[in-house]
This record gives structure tokens, sequence and C-alpha cells, in this order.
């Protein structure tokens, strides 16, 4: 059984900053590529970070700079750091995984709602 749980989510104030972490149990960590997407009302979901199994990543334009991804194999767990929150940065936050050996597989977390505000 496949469970992506997301935390750290939260209230924080515009400047501020926010880490958040997604635990992975029931597969081969490292057999995934990962990733951060964020949705906010009204608007599609965005991928706004991503890691592959090797550790490369790539960013949103919008975050470069301020949010960093990163991932612990050992401990099946990926995180973001995120700095210098802005309004716009309000969002339900959502990791991702897609399993890239052997079979084809993606999987979703539940969810973590960040809100920026003062």
């Amino acid at each position: 059984h496949v469970q992506l749980v997301e935390s750290g989510g939260g209230l924080v104030q515009p400047g501020g900053s926010r880490r958040l972490s997604c635990a992975a149990s029931g597969i081969i960590f490292s057999f995934y590529d990962m990733g951060w997407y964020r949705q906010a009302p009204g608007k599609q979901r965005e991928l706004v970070a991503a890691i592959t199994s090797g550790g490369s990543t790539t960013y949103a334009d919008s975050v470069k700079g301020r949010f960093t991804i990163s991932r612990d194999n050992a401990k099946k767990t990926m995180q973001l750091q995120m700095n210098s929150l802005k309004a716009e940065d309000t969002a339900v936050y959502y990791c991702k995984m897609i399993r890239v050996v052997g079979p084809a597989a993606v999987y979703w977390g539940q969810g973590t709602q960040v809100t920026v505000s003062s």
C-alpha cells in the first residue's frame, strides 16, 4: 500500500519561511522522481519544483531563488524549503511521485495548505 503524507503547511507572514515535508511508504523510494505542485483557488495545479531520482532539480520561475527542493532516500522523505514567502504562494501544496524504474506509476499526496498572510 503506497502512501504519501505531506506536512508542514500553515499560516505564515509575508517574507517568512516554511518547510514542507512529504513522507513516503510502501515504495522503493529511489525508483521515483518527485515533485511539489500547488493549486490556488480558481487556478490550475502547477509544478513548483521537481527532483529526479539522481538529485537533479527544476524550479518554476516564480520560486527560483526562494524555494529549495531536496530528498532523503534513506528516510524516504522529500522537503520543500520555502523562503521569502509571498501572498501569491498561498495554495494547497501536493507532493507527486513518478516511477522511473520498472512499471509506470504515479502517486499524489493529499495536500497541505500554505497560507501567506499578515
